[in-house]
Formats: structure tokens, C-alpha cells, sequence
């Protein structure tokens, strides 16, 4: 029931004395005692309701216990009083961050003015209910991909800043600690404390993550906090800080509670870590398991270069064995030998050649001599030319009186035709 009703019992009225705007001017204003007793007494007409809430406070003094109890979705909050005789009527260890549902009746104090809850009934939300919508989101955070494995960021080999979410002075904060301090003793934290749970759990860790998140020396974010029962976790499946740990650009490890614990933080988280102790080992490497792999890379890259030195000396020896190498001296003189005859036969042979090639050439030469018209000249004959210097190859192209130059075999002379001779019959 999330109204409450009011209305005035069996047809009563209102109280004689009770006050009403009209009732009340600047010239005559109604007393502070008469204005408090009338919403008393309204407040008085409302039902009991059962509410839904996470207790925020929780004092007793004097058997009595006055509290405040918080919307699970908002921040929204009430003043809550357990008067002694009821608190024998509830469990016993009901505490700050607990979810409960309580059925309460308004009361409003005149003496004080104060407007609060009385509990007469309260009870722990039962685990199953919670447990139910804790699956139904993680069903809806699921379907939009937020728990994708694509979407999960690499974590860096060694972080240079370890930024760390925990409790103050918690165990958590002194597992992860110690842990990440054995496996490499240079390791730095930057922690932001945040309380791990109740109502200032979620916003708290909210604004750690978000400045952590900005700090650009900070490689990687680690959540942590001991286990408890699932109530004093239900702070780590909120929707908001999920959401805002899958929007981080810093990778995330999630380290709440012990192996069986499963909040929605553990879904969303760039890694999960079992505890505390698992995030400090999964973030940071061993520095003796790096100093082991080294020298087993030392040991491994000498054996290697040993060998290889080992079989190139054995080659060389090998080599150096050779009777070529022991006392190359005969081969040489008689790769001398081999080089000396070879000059020879090619000195021999090209003499041939050019002897062959001049032989040829005063051949040739004595063929063109006969040939050329100076040969001709010098057996007797000559050379009739006309004027232009064409040579006269017919009679009928020098009729009488033509200018003619005739060629011997010593000299030129010049001559003028006196026609065709005709020839003797």
C-alpha cells in the first residue's frame, strides 16, 4: 500500500479547537500550539501503511529506537521511532543498511513540531523477493550488451597507479595491499574509501569510481570489499554504479565478497576477481616469477648460442682438416701451371688469327686494285668525258663539235669530236 487514507472515523468532526485558514488573519493569528494540535490531529485520521525501505540510521536509547529508513530507488527518506514495546515484536538484528518492510502510522509532535513514523511492525525483505529482481535486471543489463566479453577491456601487464575503492581501515583494502606489495614491491595505489555498504554505499563508491576514472596516472580500478551476507551487498548489483562501470574508460576488477558471492558489479567488471587477495595477484605480476622466466630465457638463449658456436668451430676444424687447406702450395703451382698454358695457347692462337686476317686483307686490297678504273687506265685505255663530267658511253652522244675531256693512265687532255666514225663495212 503506497497511499494513505484518511478520513474521519463513525462521522466524527473536527476537533472545536481545530484551526482553518479562514480562521486566522494578520490581525488575529491562531497560536503556533493551536496550529500544531490541529495537524496532529489530521495526521491522526491516517492509516497505517506498510512501506519499503533501507534502514539508514538505527539509534536505541532508553529501549526506544529512533531511526530513518530510505528509498531504495532515490533519495528519499522518513523519521522512523520504535517505542520499546514493539522491539520485542521484530527481529532482534535488524541494522543500518538492511532492507526492510515496516508497517507505519504518522504521528506528528506538538511539543516539537515533529513529523514522524511510528513502526509497529518490520520485517527483512525476503531474500527471494530481492534475489528475484536482482535476476530480472541482470536479464535486462544482459540483453543490452553490457556484459558482452567484446566489450571488456585488456588489462595492463603492470599498471603504473593502481587506483583501489574499499572500505577504510578495511581488510580488504589490507589484503589487496599486502598481496600486490609480495608480487612486486614497486607497486602504487591510489585508494579512494567509500563505504561498502548501507545507504551511502552506492553513492560514495559513484563518486571514488569517477575520480579515479579521470585521473590519467590510474591504469586500472579494483572494487573491493570482504564478503558478507547478501543483504550487505546488494549495494554492488545497484543499477546505477553498474552502468557507470561499464561506461568507464579505466579497467575495472571487481573483488566483492568470496567465490560463492555473485553481485551484478562481478557481470559488468572488465575482470572478476574471486576476493580481495585473487584482485591483487590478477592485477599485478609476480616480480620473482618475471625474475624466474628471465633467467630461464637467459639460460635458454646462452644453450642456444653455445651450440651454435660449438658447431661452427666443429665446421671450421672440419675445414682446416682438408688436405686443400693443411698445404694449399701444390694446388696453387699447379693451378699456375694450368694458367700459364692457357696464356700460351691464347697467344698462339690469336697470332693466328691476325696472320689468317692479313693475308685476307691483301687479297682484298689486290682485288680492288684490279677492279678500279686506275687499272683500267693503266693497261691503254681512256676515259672519254662530256662537259659536266658524265662519262661518254655512246658515240651518239658526242656529234661533231662537242667539247670532250679524255683521261690516260698519267694525265687528262682536252679533245673536240668530229662526229661518228661510221664503221668499215
Amino acid at each position: 500500500m503506497t497511499v494513505f487514507e484518511a478520513s474521519l472515523a463513525d462521522g466524527a468532526t473536527p476537533p472545536a479547537d481545530a484551526v482553518a485558514p479562514r480562521d486566522s488573519t494578520a490581525d488575529a493569528p491562531t497560536s503556533v500550539a493551536r496550529l500544531n494540535g490541529t495537524i496532529r490531529d489530521f495526521v491522526a485520521r491516517w492509516n497505517t501503511v506498510w512501506v519499503e525501505g533501507e534502514i539508514t540510521s538505527w539509534n536505541v536509547r532508553g529501549g526506544n529506537v529512533f531511526g530513518r529508513l530510505k528509498d531504495t530507488q532515490s533519495d528519499a527518506q522518513i523519521s522512523i521511532r520504535v517505542w520499546s514495546s514493539v522491539r520485542g515484536r521484530i527481529p532482534a538484528d535488524l541494522s543500518v543498511g538492511d532492507h526492510v518492510v515496516a508497517a507505519v502510522k504518522a504521528d506528528y509532535f506538538v511539543k516539537a513540531g515533529d513529523f514522524s513514523f511510528t513502526v509497529s511492525s518490520m520485517k527483512h525483505v525476503g531474500l527471494g523477493d530481492q534475489l528475484e529482481r536482482l535476476e530480472k535486471l541482470r536479464a535486462q543489463l544482459r540483453q543490452e550488451g553490457l556484459f558482452d566479453p567484446a566489450r571488456k577491456k585488456q588489462l595492463p601487464f603492470l599498471p603504473h597507479v593502481i587506483g583501489l575503492i574499499t572500505g577504510e581501515r578495511s581488510d580488504a583494502e589490507k589484503d589487496v595491499h599486502r598481496n600486490a606489495e609480495l608480487r612486486w614491491p614497486q607497486v602504487r595505489f591510489r585508494t579512494r574509501y567509500a563505504a561498502v555498504q548501507g545507504d551511502r554505499c552506492v553513492p560514495e563508491t559513484l563518486a571514488a569510481l569517477a575520480a579515479l576514472d579521470a585521473d590519467p596516472e590510474v591504469d586500472v580500478i579494483i572494487i573491493a570489499r570482504g564478503g558478507g551476507d547478501p543483504q550487505t551487498l546488494l549495494g554492488f548489483s545497484d543499477e546505477r554504479l553498474v552502468r557507470a562501470v561499464a561506461a568507464a574508460s579505466t579497467p575495472i576488477v571487481s573483488a566483492i565478497g568470496h567465490e560463492n558471492d555473485h553481485p551484478l558489479l562481478d557481470d559488468v567488471a572488465d575482470l572478476r576477481a574471486s576476493t580481495p587477495t585473487d584482485a591483487a595477484k590478477r592485477v599485478v605480476p609476480d616480480v620473482g616469477e618475471q625474475r624466474a622466466q628471465i633467467a630461464q630465457l637467459r639460460a635458454r638463449a646462452t644453450s642456444r648460442l653455445t651450440q651454435r658456436i660449438t658447431h661452427d668451430i666443429a665446421q671450421l676444424e672440419q675445414l682446416r682438416s682438408r688436405p686443400v687447406l693443411r698445404s694449399p702450395d701444390p694446388i696453387i703451382a699447379e693451378r699456375a701451371q694450368e694458367l700459364w698454358l692457357l696464356q700460351a695457347r691464347a697467344r698462339d692462337t690469336i697470332g693466328r688469327q691476325l696472320d689468317a686476317a692479313s693475308r685476307h686483307t691483301s687479297e682484298l686490297r689486290a682485288s680492288l686494285r684490279a677492279l678500279s678504273p686506275a687499272a683500267t687506265l693503266a693497261r691503254g685505255y681512256a676515259i672519254a668525258h662530256l662537259e659536266g663530267g658524265v662519262i661518254l658511253r655512246d658515240a651518239a652522244d658526242a656529234p661533231a663539235g662537242s667539247a670532250l675531256t679524255i683521261t690516260v693512265d698519267r694525265g687528262s687532255l682536252a679533245a673536240r669530236s668530229e662526229g661518228e666514225i661510221a664503221e668499215a663495212g
